[in-house]
Parts: structure tokens; C-alpha cells; sequence
């Protein structure tokens, strides 16, 4: 991305006193962190290991 600056609501909201990046603004970026984004456009999902509590 170039050095524009954020747009709030655009690119990012806040929630909870956390920043969220939209759809819209990981697609200017252009690519998957990997992180688990809320609106990541590429569906990334870590594999989660579910524990049983006995």
C-alpha cells in the first residue's frame, strides 16, 4: 500500500477500543497476513485443536 493515509469506516472501525481493518482495506493491501483478520477477503483460518474437558 502506498503512504495514504486511513480511512475510518473505509478501511477500519473501531471495536471495543480495537482497530478492525475491513474487506476493503485487505484488498488495497493485497495480500493474507495470516493473522485470523474478522474480514479477511481470503478465508484464512487456522486449524484450531479442540481439548475436551472430562
Amino acid at each position: 500500500m502506498s503512504s495514504e493515509k486511513l480511512k475510518e469506516g473505509e478501511d477500519y472501525y473501531i471495536e471495543n477500543g480495537l482497530y478492525v481493518f475491513t474487506k476493503a482495506y485487505h484488498l488495497k493491501r493485497g495480500y493474507c497476513c495470516k493473522n485470523q483478520c474478522k474480514h479477511c477477503p481470503w478465508g484464512f483460518k487456522k486449524n484450531k485443536k479442540r481439548i475436551s474437558i472430562i
